[in-house]
């Protein structure tokens, strides 16, 4: 594969947001059920969820004044899982998750747009957290930058861009 960078094309906001979504479902709601289940429900209150849901629709401004109990322990154990999985699957599909796949994007290091190794999945990984705390603007970068990386790609050196080796793959 040639390493060319006029040869990527960067994967912009809305394709990556797509992914996050599709990996939501695929990665991190699986992983959910099963540790909420492992929990035996002590992760999380889901009654108080539901009835912050049934006072918010019924347009009840009340409905966020009780937040759900969350087990600190569950809750470490379900980030660590997610974080497992994806880094699972960046190693297994070079720097694809499931979403990612289904859109034709992968992740890359940003100089030599070969795949990322393992400390650059790790603090890519935590740049997600940097990049949410910060009001979401990690994220947002995206949109507006020419190269297309975020706070989470810059910290780990690491750029988003179509790959062209799954899309020739599948016609």
């Amino acid at each position: 594969m040639n390493t060319d960078k006029n040869e990527h094309r960067h994967a912009g906001f809305w394709i990556r947001f797509v992914a996050s979504f599709l990996d939501t479902l695929f990665l991190a709601f699986p992983v959910a059920v099963v540790i909420y289940f492992l929990s035996d429900g002590n992760w999380f209150d889901f009654t108080q969820y539901q009835q912050n849901i049934h006072m918010a629709l019924s347009g009840n401004a009340q409905a966020l004044q009780n937040q759900p109990q969350t087990s600190l322990k569950w809750e470490l154990l379900f980030e660590f899982s997610v974080l497992l999985v994806t880094l699972l699957f960046w190693k297994r599909y070079r720097g694809a998750t499931p979403g990612k796949r289904l859109v034709h994007i992968k992740i890359v290091d940003a100089k030599t747009y070969k795949d990322i190794d393992n400390k650059q999945a790790i603090t890519r990984s935590f740049g997600y957290v940097v990049s949410t705390f910060a009001l979401l603007i990690g994220f947002l970068m995206v949109a507006f930058r020419e190269d297309k990386r975020g706070l989470h790609d810059l910290l780990a050196g690491t750029s988003v861009v179509y790959d062209l080796q799954d899309q020739t793959q599948d016609s």
